[in-house]
């Protein structure tokens, strides 16, 4: 026990040191503030720190402060967000921010307890909260300190069962320091953002390889343990781009599928790809796309757009009212919130097919 007590403590002095001449300058890490550090760790839940910080200034610029966000509409939250994905973080959050406003009366939950209880705050960011910002030492769990620690001490429990989570836990919050939980966390997680990586960690410069439990078993490229298979589904979408006199018909997604709240054009389902490439709309269209190939974490998207030009107001009007969709003028598409999917069709042949009028 004195040994593994000693190596503790040789662990963390070593992973400070190395955090402080090597951790990146990103904003977040300059200040306190629970709604900068808020933002920045749900932006960079599934997100890269060189793509997300883009957003993450530009969010802050749109929402200076919790009671921007709270007011704000949320299509004017999604279309900020347009481009990141996971649009349910978005969407969390936007509602989270109403939660802090109404029943916190615009007051921060100090504790990693309380952040749990807001909307979209589940614990990993409850523990990155309240240990940045009110320095409680509790632990930050994400994939990087799960790699870190399962290898360097050699933890095998699968990292996605309940079982392995707690033994997980239990090692961070053996090693977390009272008074720098929040250094402690930052480092934990820079270290397997630029040291131990997933793939091809820097074993030769690592400090710890001589402790090391993966390095000197073979054992990097087997740690951690993850019993899960994903389980991809296909789904194939024909696209009807409806046009009238220079507007389009867009329609917002219904909750419980991908893309909960954003806008597409009215959309036919396909059970095949057979069938995705069959020409089954009645009405007539000028301009067929070719295939586009859409992945996402679970799905892989097939999707072909069919535009249509709609010659008189009657059938514009059937079409609006068969599709429950709404009208959106040509020159407003930019601002209107929609998956990447959509603005790569509209970046290539949708503006290439206006231009050839």
């Amino acid at each position: 026990m004195a040994e593994i007590s000693s190596f503790n403590t040789l662990f963390v002095e070593k992973l400070l040191v190395w955090y402080d001449r090597n951790k990146r300058n990103l904003p977040w890490r300059d200040t306190v503030d629970p709604y900068k550090v808020w933002i920045s760790e749900i932006i960079l839940q599934q997100t890269r720190v060189d793509q997300g910080l883009p957003y993450y200034h530009n969010f802050l610029k749109t929402f200076p402060k919790l009671q921007n966000l709270a007011e704000a509409d949320e299509q004017k939250v999604l279309s900020i967000w347009q481009g990141l994905g996971y649009y349910s973080r978005a969407r969390n959050m936007h509602q989270g921010a109403k939660q802090i406003r109404e029943q916190y009366k615009n007051k921060f939950p100090t504790s990693y307890e309380e952040w749990l209880k807001i909307k979209g705050v589940g614990s990993y960011t409850a523990a990155a909260l309240a240990s940045f910002c009110s320095k409680e030492a509790v632990p930050v769990l994400d994939g990087n300190v799960f790699r870190v620690l399962s290898r360097i001490f050699g933890i095998s429990e699968d990292i996605l069962s309940g079982k392995g989570k707690k033994v997980f836990w239990d090692k961070a919050l053996e090693l977390i320091p009272k008074d720098k939980p929040d250094l402690f966390n930052q480092a934990m997680m820079e270290y397997g953002a630029l040291q131990c990586t997933p793939k091809s960690p820097d074993c030769e410069q690592c400090v710890f390889q001589n402790h090391c439990f993966a390095f000197n078993k073979s054992l990097i490229s087997a740690l951690p343990f993850k019993n899960k298979k994903l389980v991809r589904r296909s789904r194939f979408f024909e696209y009807q781009v409806y046009l009238y006199k220079e507007k389009v018909l867009f329609k917002t997604r219904l909750k419980g599928d991908i893309w909960e709240g954003l806008n597409e054009f009215p959309l036919i389902e396909k059970l095949s790809k057979e069938d995705l490439v069959k020409s089954t709309s009645k009405t007539k269209h000028v301009f067929q796309s070719e295939i586009y190939k859409h992945v996402l974490s679970h799905q892989d998207l097939y999707c072909i757009f069919k535009v249509h030009e709609v010659k008189n107001l009657k059938d514009w009007e059937s079409l609006i009212k068969k599709n429950q969709a709404e009208p959106i003028a040509l020159n407003k598409i930019a601002a209107v919130p929609k998956p990447v999917l959509i603005s790569k069709f509209l970046n290539t042949y949708f503006n290439d097919y206006f231009s050839t009028q």
